[in-house]
């Protein structure tokens, strides 16, 4: 249900259920879930690339789980949170997550995006809290923390109480995303940043304090850095 490429110390995470714009259904939400709560103990892994199969990045919750799901409330509570472990996980992994946006990254999809460190949007992107035209609370997975964060509390009041969709310039605008690039650009758009952060590993690998720092794993100590702090660094 998601589609993993290793390339070097990068993961391209495809969702691959294109027919459906990739809706998270139960193994798709298992899928996700499973990957990154792995990637926190993933040393080999720097970066993840998250994209989306076909026309969208992510439709949201598909709406059949609902329909399937007991109306008992414990069984809608455990599936709601579960959906927003997914995000917990994001956050709480070391490595860099780049999400690329093309068409669709409704609800659920919206929240993936949020929770990434950096977004980069296709032309044909268009994403919204689309929990409220359900007649839910649009305060859900975590779009109501990340949001306000991303574009301020004015701006996120009006998506979130709306499900309004934003488009990629608008977006780009209010800082949502970092770059709009043409829809088949997504993935060479992605590969600077890349190269940036294995320019920076190179660089810290000739530096003492990666010596010491290895030396104190072998040793099972704490490192002694040398460094000096910046002037008025804060301690």
């Amino acid at each position: 249900m998601i589609k993993i490429e290793k390339r070097g110390a990068v993961d391209w995470v495809t969702l691959n259920r294109p027919d459906k714009l990739n809706a998270l259904d139960g193994e798709l939400i298992e899928a996700l879930h499973r990957y990154f709560g792995d990637l926190a103990q993933d040393r080999d892994t720097r970066i993840v690339v998250l994209r989306g199969a076909g026309r969208a990045f992510c439709a949201g919750l598909d709406l059949e789980i609902g329909a399937e799901k007991s109306a008992d409330p414990q069984d809608r509570f455990a599936l709601q949170r579960r959906i927003a472990e997914i995000v917990m996980r994001m956050r709480y992994c070391p490595q860099a997550i780049i999400s690329l946006i093309h068409g669709p990254a409704c609800g659920g999809g919206f929240a993936l995006a949020l929770a990434s460190d950096i977004r980069i949007a296709g032309e044909s992107s268009r994403m919204n809290a689309a929990f409220i035209r359900l007649g839910l609370s649009a305060c859900d997975i975590g779009v109501s923390y990340f949001l306000p964060r991303l574009v301020g509390a004015s701006i996120a009041a009006e998506l979130m109480m709306t499900g309004d969709f934003i488009l990629a310039e608008r977006a780009l605008h209010l800082g949502l995303v970092s770059r709009v690039v043409a829809d088949d650009a997504l993935e060479s758009a992605a590969e600077p940043l890349i190269a940036m952060e294995d320019r920076n590993q190179v660089i810290c690998t000739g530096t003492p304090e990666f010596a010491e720092g290895i030396a104190a794993f072998f040793e099972k100590r704490r490192p002694a850095y040398a460094g000096k702090l910046v002037k008025g660094a804060v301690r």
